[in-house]
């Protein structure tokens, strides 16, 4: 059914409501409002943020204007929440009704009353305690959100469950286990609800031998309705169907015994004009696609958007944005509705937008998945130079595949754009992307690529690219670039210092919000890109806002608190910076609305480390040079590259632990401090830790004084 049938059936239904006499009352005695298709759809619908990206559009555009252009100097804070106990916020809130609803670290989840800011319920699902002290090295504490459908909320945990609550009470009705237990998989992503049915995947393909799968089950039951492989399995235990025996013809050698990779962590749209799920897959396991699949191939369906039946999940089509992929270019990122106007004198096109790790913009026909454009958003692309518009296939730069020699990539790992959300204003025809100029090396000549095995500790890379020195300052930048999708040019850009800022939210009012990861927040005009409006709320910023409206009072609600992958691996030199240390600030849920009037919450102050030096302890260099090798395969996941943390886990620099290895022994062999999220590595020797703790002690030697306050 169309889109908008759907939201003139949610209208007229509401019309009928106040036909009948029941009026929509105040916040205290309002009306409930059943969050189904048909409201889902309605992209007119004001008062709430019902999903991921507000609708089934995933625009992120909010028609309210009450805050806007000119009144945006009126916009202060109304209250605020705070989080202790919370490390990464990166949620997108839901509000329904006037209760808001998000999730925090480790996947605990929270209802709270906008209007006063008070906590309403929380649900702890316990993740660290069902993971194990083992299985929690292979994920992280974080979570993007969650899905509101029929009176239930529903998270996903980093253990891999899929849990639904009651949305009165937090109270849970059924859970479900999603992933195997026994591999390195987790669930970090928002899940997506529609048709009575919730769709989740998992991410994990660095960490084992994954393969990348999204499953939907039954709303009410949890029960499985169907799942979709992203890879084919070896093809020796028979396939699924017939489109998992067309996918394995793209690839080559034993690729089932390394997963194959493909997860589907993020990037799940439902299209209800043609009812189908549209699936943004991940990269491939490991990266590099030489031990891979040694003898080349498509590799579908990784990095590929694939549209599925949403009633049975079968195959429709895929449009494959980096064939045999070998860069971690996924295509998790946001997949965009929207109806556009491509050639003068023609009616609108139903189309998805998308602006994935590789630097390309394309704008690709919903109803059969042919490409219509692509062009570059990136400043700079080094691993390709085009898009061959007759085949849709990049046109690839020789030497970047790394095949004899380095090679300097950009975009990095990171991306020209991650996982922060962009945004859609269908009144400005423009696309807000927080963008990332980063380049990495990739270099795979010392590597065994004919017989690759990786420890089960290991990053599934098989390439340097250089995580075990930090990121210093100044080598990455990033925008906020307003990019027209006809035109398919750049209209206006923000250059920023730095790299990993929050997901954008645009507005009928003309704006465009968006956090940073130095700790402001700010409103620019959506037309023009001039800052209108900015406050520093003392701590960086990862996840985007939203607005929505209780008794005619627009609000503004973000949550505050720096996290993902650029902060936990690569962040460090570049978050320290801001003084974001591990536990030093307490995290946020802030609240803005016109005449607002509270103060700005106190989180506590910038926090330096001061790293340990003891007398008397001179670090061995060939000791210290094995130890750069165990902390890059097992510690820079969460402390961050160089041992220069960014706030993700502690700076173990300044750690008392590395300076007695028997009390190492304790916490890393042991997992005596698993339940604070430090997971077991019982596999390290006493010879590991003894060399672990030379090369973090040799770099606490070349740290540098913290900056005065």
């Amino acid at each position: 059914m169309n889109v908008n049938n759907l939201g003139r059936i949610a209208r007229a239904a509401a019309i009928f409501v106040l036909a009948a006499g029941i009026c929509r009352p105040s916040h205290d005695a309002i009306a409930e409002t059943i969050v189904d298709d048909a409201v889902l759809a309605d992209p007119d619908q004001k008062e709430n943020w019902l999903a991921y990206g507000k609708d089934f559009s995933e625009q992120r555009f909010s028609p309210l204007d009450q805050i806007n252009a000119d009144s945006i100097s009126k916009l202060g804070l109304a209250w605020s929440l705070a989080l202790p106990g919370d490390k990464s916020l990166l949620s997108t809130p839901l509000v329904v009704d006037g209760t808001m609803y998000f999730t925090g670290s480790y996947s605990k989840a929270r209802a709270v009353d906008v209007k006063t800011g008070k906590l309403v319920w929380e649900y702890d699902p316990e993740t660290l305690k069902h993971a194990g002290a083992d299985r929690a090295r292979n994920m992280w504490d974080s979570s993007r959100g969650l899905a509101f459908y029929k009176g239930k909320v529903i998270i996903g945990t980093a253990d891999g469950r899929l849990i639904a609550l009651d949305a009165k009470s937090g109270s849970p009705i059924w859970s479900t286990q999603t992933t195997d237990p026994k591999l390195p998989q987790y669930i970090s992503g928002a899940p997506k609800a529609f048709r009575d049915l919730v769709v989740i995947g998992n991410g994990g393909s660095e960490n084992g031998a994954g393969r990348g799968y999204v499953t939907a089950y039954h709303v009410e039951t949890g029960k499985q309705a169907w799942r979709f492989y992203v890879v084919p399995g070896n093809p020796a235990d028979g396939f699924e169907d017939e489109t998992q025996e067309m996918a394995a013809k793209t690839w080559t050698g034993d690729w089932w015994k390394h997963g194959g990779g493909g997860q589907t962590w993020n990037g799940v749209t439902y299209d209800p004009d043609y009812d189908q799920i549209l699936i943004g897959t991940g990269n491939g396991a490991p990266w590099n696609q030489k031990v891979r699949s040694p003898g080349g191939g498509d590799n579908l369906f990784l990095c590929s958007i694939v549209a599925l039946d949403a009633t049975t999940g079968k195959y429709r089509w895929h449009y494959q944005t980096v064939p045999g992929e070998t860069w971690d270019y996924n295509s998790n990122m946001d997949i965009v509705l929207a109806d556009l106007a491509l050639e003068e004198g023609e009616g609108k096109r139903k189309v998805l937008l998308h602006a994935p790790k590789n630097g390309f913009f394309y704008v690709i026909d919903r109803k059969d998945g042919k490409l219509i454009s692509a062009e570059a958003f990136a400043k700079k692309i080094t691993w390709a130079t085009g898009i061959d518009m007759k085949t849709g296939r990049p046109i690839e730069a020789e030497g970047a595949r790394y095949e004899t020699k380095p090679f300097l990539i950009y975009p990095s790992a990171f991306g020209a754009h991650s996982w922060h959300a962009m945004s859609y204003n269908p009144e400005t025809g423009l696309v807000y992307i927080p963008t990332i100029e980063l380049p990495s090396g990739w270099d795979d000549t010392k590597v065994n690529l004919k017989d690759w095995t990786k420890p089960s500790w290991d990053m599934d890379v098989a390439a340097d690219i250089g995580l075990g020195g930090d990121i210093p300052k100044g080598v990455g930048t990033s925008s906020l670039l307003a990019w027209d999708p006809v035109k398919q040019r750049k209209v206006w850009e923000v250059p920023q210092r730095d790299y990993w800022h929050a997901g954008t939210l645009t507005t009928a009012g003309n704006l465009v919000f968006q956090g940073r990861i130095d700790g402001h927040f700010l409103a620019y005009d959506a037309r023009d890109g001039k800052e209108l409006w900015s406050v520093n709320v003392g701590l960086g910023i990862s996840a985007p806002p939203v607005t929505y409206s209780v008794d005619g009072i627009q609000y503004v609600s973000l949550l505050v608190g720096p996290g993902g992958v650029g902060v936990n691996i690569g962040g460090g030199s570049i978050m320290a910076q801001y003084g974001w240390a591990y536990g030093a600030q307490v995290r946020q849920l802030l609240t803005f609305a016109l005449d607002g009037n509270k103060p700005m919450p106190d989180v506590g102050p910038p926090s330096f480390v001061t790293a340990l030096t003891p007398a008397g302890f001179t670090p061995d260099d060939q000791l210290a040079d094995h130890g750069e090798t165990v902390y890059k395969r097992s510690c820079a996941f969460c402390h961050s590259a160089g041992a220069v943390s960014g706030g993700y886990a502690p700076d173990l620099r300044a750690s008392e632990v590395f300076l007695d290895v028997e009390q190492l022994k304790k916490v890393v062999q042991e997992g005596a401090l698993a339940l604070n999220g430090m997971p077991r590595f019982r596999h390290l020797a006493d010879d590991a830790l003894k060399a672990l703790q030379h090369y973090v002690r040799k770099q606490a030697l070349k740290t540098k004084e913290p900056p005065s306050n």
